[in-house]
């Protein structure tokens, strides 16, 4: 699957069960790890859980078998690798306290851009 069709499939399924601040990240020039991460808050530990489970169902229904869930019951933090794409719902004073977007905006490149050597 295409990492665009993908991403909309999980930003559709949190956004249909009122997702708060949904934000993609392309951070495929940060890290090797992963090439989009998806951050949304949810308002309850219960609304963060509800929101995993519709992102790892709606992957699913798309034969996208998930490579990992990690946090869920009472969590306030529950993230979703699909390898490709990282999927973190927070409750919001979590999500305030890690402040992802702004960590991995701030973070330099791995590589430099095609054509261009990395400065020293």
């Amino acid at each position: 699957m295409q990492i665009d069709a993908l991403k909309t499939i999980v930003i559709e399924a949190l956004e249909d069960l009122k997702a708060v601040d949904v934000a993609a990240l392309d951070v495929s020039r940060l890290t090797s790890v992963t090439d989009w991460m998806v951050v949304a808050s949810g308002t309850s530990t219960r609304h963060v859980s509800a929101l995993a489970n519709t992102v790892v169902t709606a992957v699913k229904e798309e034969g996208i078998q998930p490579l990992g869930v990690e946090g869920e019951n009472g969590s306030d933090w529950v993230l979703v690798d699909l390898g490709e794409l990282v999927v973190h719902v927070m409750l919001p004073a979590t999500r305030d306290l890690y402040d992802l977007e702004r960590l991995w905006a701030d973070l330099p490149t791995d590589a430099a851009p095609s054509g261009e050597e990395a400065k020293a």
